[in-house]
């Protein structure tokens, strides 16, 4: 089953819900606040994209009081993932993982793509 970890305050989390549910994809949803993606999650999700850096929320206010982007270019891939699964709030949302789907952000044509090319949707 798919997997969404929302903010229930962010816009584009509440557009990228109301996308699965129009579309009757079964999901569950984490708050990732409480429960930020596991490191797991982090590593698939990373190697799905070809680089960690694209999974940091880059607008919020834990990267920026951190200065990671000062901060970033310096670490490893390891300290990186380390980093975004102890503060949920440093993760790009909605981050949607599944068997097939990968998705951090919400591009409703990224998001049709990646349903359309899935097995099962």
């Amino acid at each position: 089953m798919l997997r969404i970890y929302t903010y229930s305050k962010c816009d584009t989390c509440r557009r990228a819900l109301k996308f699965l549910r129009d579309r009757q994809i079964a999901f569950r949803e984490v708050a990732i606040r409480e429960t930020p993606p596991s490191l797991f999650e982090l590593k698939v999700m990373a190697s799905a994209y070809g680089n960690v850096r694209k999974l940091f929320n880059t607008s919020g206010r834990d990267y920026k009081a951190l200065k990671l982007s000062e901060k970033l270019p310096g670490m490893s891939e390891r300290e990186a993932l380390s980093l975004l699964a102890g503060n949920g709030n440093l993760v790009k949302r909605p981050f949607l993982i599944g068997d097939t789907v990968h998705l951090a952000g919400f591009n409703e044509a990224e998001w049709q793509a990646a349903f359309s090319d899935a097995a099962g949707f």
